[in-house]
């Protein structure tokens, strides 16, 4: 038996369930799984098999080979919604968060900006929400994440940046749960000796998180609740 997470509109494919129990009793792979979910859930079915929705284990994409093993932690993602001794400090949970609570912008920017005193450029992203998207109002937002996988791709975003970019930090918060149009959602800021770069990496980063963080959209409409495929 291997019990599967679900997340945003796989929920509501399954009866609004948070889980599944399937018994992988004809194999232990990947591909085994997904013919189960053909057969119990063919509307999940058939988005794996479009590339819509990825499994993954234990926290990392997984193909059709990759085997399951007893206590493996299973998932299925719809589509989302870093040299000098400072880059070497990777793990500061303070420069990388996913938290429900607001966020000072001011105070991050000068969480940054105290890494180094060779810092001569700051480039920010602030992401707000909005009261109107893809041609419907929008009273609110709701965002649902995957705990511990969200953290590790935002990690990874970082590590990356401080690799690939000549900025000497990169800070990314995330908010999480209900949001009031008009609250802050995401905050990225990024600090280099000159702008040019610092304007480079920040953008990197959103459309990075973007593409390969687990973290979902529910829209909030006069209409209905409606899960947004593509991250905010």
């Amino acid at each position: 038996m291997v019990t599967i997470r679900l997340f945003g509109m796989t929920k509501s494919l399954a009866g609004d369930q948070s889980s599944l129990s399937l018994a992988l009793a004809n194999g232990r792979r990947v591909k085994d799984l997904v013919e189960l979910l053909d057969n119990g859930y063919p509307q999940i079915g058939e988005l794996i098999h479009k590339k819509k929705v990825l499994v993954s284990v234990n926290q990392e994409i997984a193909h059709e080979e990759t085997e399951i093993r007893d206590g493996d932690e299973v998932a299925l993602l719809p589509p989302f919604a870093g040299g000098s001794s400072v880059k070497g400090q990777l793990d500061d949970p303070q420069f990388v968060r996913v938290q429900r609570e607001n966020f000072s912008i001011d105070q991050e920017l000068d969480r940054v900006r105290s890494r180094s005193k060779r810092i001569g450029g700051i480039a920010t992203f602030l992401g707000i929400a909005r009261d109107r998207s893809r041609g419907r109002d929008v009273d609110g937002i709701t965002f649902e994440y995957y705990e511990g996988m969200a953290q590790k791709k935002l990690h990874e975003i970082r590590e990356q940046a401080l690799r690939d970019f000549d900025i000497l930090e990169l800070l990314i918060i995330h908010r999480h749960g209900e949001i009031a149009i008009g609250e802050n959602i995401v905050l990225i800021i990024a600090g280099a000796e000159h702008r040019a770069e610092a304007f480079r990496a920040c953008k990197w980063a959103i459309d990075e998180l973007k593409h390969i963080t687990p973290i979902w959209k529910l829209e909030h409409t006069p209409e209905g609740e409606v899960w947004v495929e593509e991250h905010p």
